[in-house]
């Protein structure tokens, strides 16, 4: 598979076209960013990482029979995946409160929610992603009701894999960001599954080992990273 042209640059990652129409490279930046761009900085390491750790996630997904864009990664840095239509809706999931949620609505942080609680998010760099329902997204002609039942209902799939595999490994799934778009059709998970789209605290200490420690200033990013994925590649 050959990288041709650039097609895309975001905050992390950079998508290239390859020979294959239906095939993208995804590359891995060491880029960090927060708070809708404003915090900024190039961490040593993090691009790798994320490669490797969104690898191991996506084949575990694949295991359980779950589709993704995700074909095989190239090298340290760089994923094979298939060329999504991107749906502009990320669909936030969360098990247990932190972040924005606490801050809108009065839970504590670390509070086990009573029940898993999914966010729509229009993906608009212009307005800042806002949260959304499925009313403003069928208005703003991002997305339909029924495709936005199956985003939801894939979610909690992938929260169901994750949150039962990051156990054994004792990480708490806090919440996480997914992204998905159409492949001929059919609507697959894209985008990473990474610390920096996932909240993971260790299961014990509550330790944030996620982009948590960039957000607050907490030092030791990309050896909280190293340990989620020495962790998750454990037998």
């Amino acid at each position: 598979m050959q990288k041709r042209d650039q097609l895309y640059e975001g905050k992390a990652k950079i998508i290239y076209a390859t020979d294959d129409p239906d095939h993208v490279i995804v590359y891995f930046k060491d880029d960090a960013t927060a708070f809708n761009g404003l915090k900024k900085d190039s961490i040593f390491g993090k691009g790798e990482l994320n490669a490797k750790i969104s690898t191991v996630f996506f084949k575990l997904l694949a295991e359980h029979g779950f589709p993704t864009h995700f074909v095989e990664q190239l090298n340290e840095r760089e994923l094979l995946a298939k060329k999504l239509e991107i749906i502009p809706v990320e669909v936030v999931v969360r098990n247990i409160a932190a972040g924005s949620l606490v801050k809108r609505l009065g839970f504590s942080e670390g509070q086990l929610l009573p029940c898993v609680i999914r966010e729509f998010y229009y993906k608009n760099d212009a307005l800042g992603d806002p949260l959304v329902n499925e009313y403003h997204l069928e208005a703003l002609g991002a997305s339909t009701f029924e495709q936005l039942s199956e985003l939801s209902r894939q979610a909690l799939e992938v929260n169901r894999i994750l949150r039962t595999f990051l156990a054994k490994h004792d990480l708490d799934l806090v919440d996480f960001k997914l992204e998905f778009g159409l492949f001929h059709g059919q609507i697959l998970l894209g985008d990473e599954i990474t610390p920096d789209t996932c909240r993971f605290w260790d299961a014990t200490s509550g330790e944030k080992l996620d982009k948590d420690r960039f957000r607050q200033d907490l030092g030791g990013l990309t050896e909280a990273y190293a340990e989620v994925y020495r962790r998750i590649i454990q037998g």
